[in-house]
């Protein structure tokens, strides 16, 4: 009996120090599962420095002179140089601004959740100071990025693709097993923002999207004030394609 005792606890002890290596694994390396920088493209003629106090970001941009731009915050691991053609072609009348973040594309520092917000918002000022009307976009991780912004900047029009409620919840649906809660510190906790946007927003859902859940997108619009936001789930599409059907960018178009 005492020998059966002794295994038990010898178990135990073995359990719960594999528990504790893969919450400290978590914790060390957190960010690693958020973010995945895109390498340096050479000869890049479309891209501006962006300097902020502690980091020079790349932009990728399309000049144009007037009111008119538009803001672009990509996916985690997108290299947001290869969406300017496309988006320079469907706006012609606007000015479009691409942040590279920190670490992707030749960007110098390191992301985190609150160095975005900072330079999310120092792109948006040396932007709106040339442009009054700025239309803001941000796919997948960059919904987050650009959510907060808006709640808290004049942004003039907001289109969310693929968007979250919250990081933290989703990796609260991947990892049960671990103290999310507690352990997370970029946790994008978009629902948060949502009722403080003034912006007439759209939500652009992939309707076969495996990585965001509906449920939490739909978190996320119900999070609104009434009449701001509209939500269209774009079918025949997942959280990577999502972006390749025509309806795509006449929806961006549109506004609806």
């Amino acid at each position: 009996m005492k020998r059966v005792q002794r295994m038990t606890i010898v178990l135990l002890s073995v359990a719960l120090a594999v528990y504790a290596v893969l919450c400290l694994v978590f914790l060390l390396s957190q960010r690693s599962f958020i973010y995945f920088p895109t390498p340096l493209r050479q000869g890049d003629a479309s891209s501006i420095p962006l300097r902020t106090p502690d980091a020079t970001l790349q932009i990728s941009t399309r000049a144009h002179d007037g009111t008119q731009a538009l803001i672009y915050f990509g996916g985690n691991a997108e290299d947001v140089s290869y969406s300017l053609p496309e988006f320079a072609a469907a706006f012609p009348e606007k000015a479009i601004f691409m942040m590279h973040y920190r670490g992707y594309s030749g960007s110098s520092g390191r992301p985190s959740e609150s160095a975005l917000h900072r330079d999310a918002k120092e792109l948006f000022k040396m932007v709106h100071a040339a442009h009054s009307d700025v239309t803001v976009i941000g796919r997948s991780l960059g919904s987050g990025v650009a959510i907060r912004l808006a709640s808290e900047e004049p942004v003039s029009r907001l289109v969310l693709v693929t968007p979250f409620d919250s990081i933290l919840n989703i990796a609260r649906r991947v990892a049960p097993f671990l103290p999310i809660g507690l352990l997370m510190s970029d946790r994008y906790e978009s629902w948060r923002c949502a009722p403080l946007v003034k912006a007439p927003t759209l939500i652009l859902a992939a309707a076969n999207d495996a990585l965001v859940p509906a449920a939490s997108t739909q978190s996320l619009f119900r999070a609104f004030l009434p009449g701001v936001a509209t939500m269209r789930f774009l079918g025949g599409t997942d959280h990577n394609s999502v972006s390749e059907t025509p309806e795509f960018m006449e929806a961006i178009q549109a506004g609806r």
